[in-house]
């Protein structure tokens, strides 16, 4: 079993003041990553329907819209300790952003009513994978551990497909994808909880926030991706 706040060595009335932090801090989280998510839907939508797509997809600016959401990324981990909570945040809708963009390329190749079906599927394992990983007293920390070395194989096997080009393999990185990153949503939200209960000031939790959220978006992101390459259908 594992709880947070007895590992972080709080108990009675603080705990119960904690709890309800932890509440509104996951309502946060939360808020902050469908709120990325949202971002990034609308904007793919946009660029995919106007003539946004050509200009995007058929220049060299391509490849900034492919790199530009890794740069934020990276800037976000390396300097999360170092820039505000506000910076924080405007460098998260723009990645979400920048996100959108990218993906654009998504409505492009497959049929809208695919891309929904795909989104909803995600959607319900992920709540219901966020969900037990908030109630459950199950210490995920070895499952998690397990997991990120799979997301190093997947990478591996992707770029193998690259030369290989086989549907089997393909289907295999998919299925494992969607398992992997779902699984990740359970490990993170506990990792969430327990980041919560052992972090001091306002400051250090408003920025947690946003990145948990980060964390939580890219899980999504992953898994909806891979759950379109096993369900999406492609346009002709």
């Amino acid at each position: 079993m594992t709880d947070p706040f007895f590992r972080a060595g709080v108990s009675g009335i603080d705990r119960v003041t904690l709890d309800v932090g932890l509440r509104a801090h996951m309502q946060r989280v939360f808020g902050y990553m469908s709120g990325g998510l949202a971002l990034t839907g609308l904007l793919a939508w946009i660029v995919a329907h106007t003539a946004l797509a050509p200009i995007l997809f058929g220049s060299p600016l391509r490849w900034l819209v492919a790199i530009a959401p890794m740069g934020f990324v990276m800037v976000m981990s390396f300097r999360m300790n170092t820039i505000s909570p506000s910076a924080l945040k405007t460098m998260f809708w723009l990645f979400c952003g920048t996100m959108g963009l990218s993906m654009g390329a998504i409505f492009l190749t497959f049929t809208d009513a695919s891309i929904a079906r795909a989104f909803f599927i995600t959607s319900a394992t992920f709540g219901a994978m966020s969900l037990w990983g908030y109630t459950t007293k199950l210490d995920l920390t070895g499952f998690g551990s397990f997991l990120l070395m799979g997301v190093l194989g997947l990478m591996i096997a992707s770029v193998v497909n690259i030369f290989m080009q086989s549907s089997m393999l393909q289907w295999m990185v998919s299925v494992v994808g969607v398992v992997i990153f779902t699984g990740l949503t359970a490990w993170d939200v506990q990792r969430i909880k327990q980041t919560y209960a052992e972090s001091y000031g306002q400051e250090a939790n408003d920025k947690m926030a946003v990145f948990s959220a980060l964390t939580l978006y890219l899980n999504f992101i992953n898994a909806f991706q891979f759950m379109l390459q096993l369900t999406g259908s492609r346009r002709n």
